[in-house]
């Protein structure tokens, strides 16, 4: 016989867990001893539940398998919903697991219960409660589903479990559950036909790539789509690299607040080609605010309804199948003129402020020499969310996907120095650097001390302004007085 709890271990062996992030409470100690007798699953201590659902979150985001995070009941539970939340709206594959009271108080009024189920439902893919504890390795293997994109979609899941049962005994019959492979539906002809003609037909399309490209694993067809019919492609803040950087037809980054450059490159599209576009991350108002576009969506599911996004053809199934289906009906066009001009205009336009010695050092030069001082093509840099986004999403040029990690769906501040500690454990042999400003880094600060402890090496660079700068920015905008100091 063995316990509920040594159960969801076994189960979290078989789904290839390598990290459990959290923190240890009276309510998941079974949970914690089974985890500390495993031979192949680290229990990472962190210094807040909200820290660990990050790099839960960063770790699955980079891997392409959940990320599991931690915690016990009531407040540790609640901690980790800003980084659940934060996976939900990203799309990044996390599985939470938190402790509950007994499950003969539940129905009760007692110390530390609240409905964790209902506070998780709304930010998550799927959650459950273990009531009977020969269902833990169901309710496992579901939430791993989930989380990892059974629905078309990845993102967080939630399963909680009693701290009575998580002690209860199973059989020892009871064992892991297979996992699935999934497949997306494939294309239909049809469409495939319908949206090469548009292509055909169109005299400045425009490739918008988006966040759910980024765990594809045919992420070159994406490039040699482009490359072969001369398209100039777009990315949003969470898809940069897609197309590398160097590639002629990459142009620039979409989802500043403003207008920018390349808001001149879909005033003269005709037509977009939309690739794994999320609609959370960059509302489609920012750049059909005329709703005068053609749009073709090639996704594994279909379109959000939004009046500004409203698509011609849907293309359903594996991107990378999908558009080597379409390049066998569509041709080359003539090299895109027009938006090597705009993309010249734009770097023109930061060649002299890359090179600016002045003081304070502006955040362009910044962002040049952190990039010169990242030389490999693969480091990894982790933006927390403020002013210095922006500039991130604007000017860092990636040649790979997922080095540039950028939270812009939840866009949670905080995110920075645990996800850099969920980077390097995933990528040892790499420069990481995590990037944030002095708000966000005193959200989440704490978390160096879990990486001076794992012995972990990145750097952090802080841009610093006492402020919260990018609201006081959208203050003076609005010439409002408010006091936005952060000290």
């Amino acid at each position: 016989m063995k316990t509920a709890g040594q159960l969801l271990v076994e189960c979290l062996e078989n789904e290839g867990v390598k990290y459990v992030f959290g923190i240890p409470g009276e309510e998941n100690l079974e949970l914690i001893e089974a985890l500390d007798r495993s031979d192949q699953i680290q229990f990472v201590v962190t210094r807040h539940e909200q820290g660990a659902a990050f790099m839960a979150e960063i770790y699955g985001r980079l891997t392409g398998h959940a990320g599991v995070c931690l915690a016990t009941l009531g407040p540790g539970a609640t901690n980790l919903v800003t980084g659940v939340a934060d996976a939900y709206l990203d799309g990044s594959p996390v599985v939470a697991i938190t402790g509950q009271v007994n499950s003969e108080q539940m129905h009760l009024t007692s110390h530390q219960l609240i409905d964790l189920t209902k506070i998780f439902e709304s930010i998550t893919l799927r959650t459950k409660m273990v009531i009977r504890p020969d269902t833990v390795n169901e309710i496992c293997r579901q939430v791993f589903k989930y989380a990892e994109g059974a629905g078309g979609r990845r993102g967080a899941a939630h399963m909680g479990i009693p701290v009575d049962v998580a002690k209860m005994e199973v059989s020892d019959e009871e064992h892991p559950l297979r996992r699935q492979e999934f497949r997306a539906v494939e294309p239909k002809s049809e469409n495939i036909r319908k949206a090469a003609e548009l292509i055909n037909a169109s005299k400045r399309p425009l490739i918008l790539i988006g966040n759910y490209t980024t765990y594809g694993h045919d992420l070159d067809v994406i490039t040699r789509f482009a490359t072969m019919l001369r398209i100039p492609a777009v990315s949003t803040m969470m898809a940069k690299g897609v197309v590398p950087c160097d590639n002629p037809y990459a142009m620039m980054t979409i989802g500043i607040p403003g207008r920018d450059y390349v808001n001149l490159l879909f005033d003269q599209a005709d037509l977009v080609i939309c690739i794994g576009y999320d609609i959370t991350e960059l509302n489609p108002a920012k750049w059909n605010g005329a709703r005068n576009h053609r749009i073709i969506q090639i996704d594994n599911l279909p379109a959000d309804v939004n009046k500004y996004y409203q698509c011609d053809i849907e293309v359903r199934g594996n991107n990378g199948h999908a558009l080597e289906e379409i390049l066998k009906y569509t041709e080359p066009r003539e090299e895109p003129e027009w938006a090597f001009q705009i993309r010249r205009m734009y770097r023109d336009s930061i060649a002299d402020v890359c090179r600016d010695d002045s003081f304070p050092m502006k955040p362009q030069r910044i962002l040049h020499d952190i990039r010169t001082a990242l030389k490999n093509r693969d480091d990894i840099l982790i933006s927390d969310v403020g002013a210095h986004k922006v500039w991130i999403g604007r000017q860092y040029e990636c040649y790979e996907p997922n080095t540039s990690i950028i939270s812009n769906g939840f866009a949670s501040m905080g995110i920075g120095v645990p996800g850099a500690v969920a980077a390097k454990l995933v990528y040892p042999d790499r420069n990481v650097l995590a990037v944030t400003g002095d708000g966000g880094f005193m959200m989440n600060s704490q978390e160096l001390e879990t990486a001076v402890r794992l012995g972990l090496n990145f750097v952090v660079v802080i841009f610093e302004d006492s402020h919260y700068g990018l609201i006081q920015w959208k203050s003076t905008n609005k010439k409002s007085s408010i006091s936005l100091r952060s000290w």
